[in-house]
């Protein structure tokens, strides 16, 4: 990536708010752009998914508002502090990220991998204090890990192991949780647990929330606002009963895609077809 611009102006933002502004990305030796000037806006206690296909721009999206790539041009600014101008220490207390796939503590417990959300808020000895414990404890309670806390993260299942990575973010208790694809292995359950789970953090903590993902039936019951992508660029941004039309997801998606209702709940379903 290219250096960020100069350190501009901060920003009046309400607290917690996510505004990534007309930002464009390109990986290094690659010709065209993985971000074409995006904007994406985030209040507090709003749930947004990232819907796309492959190479459509999600992951690049999140890690730009993570702090992780820089932008060719744009910016990027949480509760109006610019993310650029914060050290990694500042930003870990704002935003917490889980990404696709991360390398294993090997050697680590459960335990010991969700308290390292707590760093950003400990000093430099990194001791733990009281509310990194309840942080900690909260976060293992609410992604179901509480038989798992003494297993060492390298003997667990793949699905196991994105529940522990959900909870590390968790304990961060960041004001922005940037998640890509955290539904990835797994189970029934849990993916219905990490639904729920999601609402809740948006409605009662009000964080402000994205994710990226590909479950369409999930997104419609989700989310309160949906950005589609499509090689970067924008397609659609809005609610999902807006966004989610058989003509744009189709557009998207370059597939043929019905939209139905349950009866019994109401909740709408996806059809993909040729």
């Amino acid at each position: 990536m290219t250096e960020a611009p100069n350190a501009g102006p901060e920003k009046t933002l309400p607290p917690q708010m996510l505004l990534v502004e007309h930002v464009s990305a390109r990986y290094r030796k690659m010709p065209d752009f993985a971000l074409k000037n995006v904007t994406l806006r985030a209040q507090p206690g709003e749930l947004v998914v990232l819907l796309g296909a492959n190479g459509s721009g999600k992951s690049t999206l999140l890690r730009v508002a993570a702090g992780i790539v820089r932008p060719d041009s744009g910016d990027v600014f949480v509760a109006g502090r610019r993310v650029a101008a914060l050290d990694r220490r500042e930003l870990a207390r704002l935003v917490a990220f889980v990404p696709q796939s991360e390398a294993v503590a090997i050697g680590f417990r459960v335990r010991e991998v969700v308290a390292m959300g707590r760093a950003p808020h400990q000093d430099r000895w990194m001791r733990e204090g009281p509310q990194d414990r309840a942080a900690t404890d909260e976060a293992i309670v609410r992604c179901d890990l509480e038989a798992l806390v003494d297993r060492r993260v390298e003997t667990l299942s793949a699905g196991e192991q994105r529940r522990v990575a959900v909870a590390r973010a968790l304990a961060q208790r960041p004001t922005v949780l940037l998640l890509d694809e955290p539904a990835a292995f797994l189970d029934v359950r849990h993916r219905l647990e990490l639904q729920d789970l999601l609402l809740d953090v948006t409605a009662r903590s009000r964080v402000t929330c994205v994710v990226a993902m590909h479950e369409l039936d999930a997104a419609a019951h989700l989310a309160s606002k949906t950005v589609l992508l499509r090689r970067g660029v924008p397609v659609a941004s809005g609610t999902p009963g807006d966004v989610m039309t058989p003509e744009r997801l189709g557009q998207a998606f370059d597939a043929h895609i019905d939209v139905s209702v349950h009866e019994a709940t109401g909740r709408k379903y996806f059809v993909i077809g040729r």
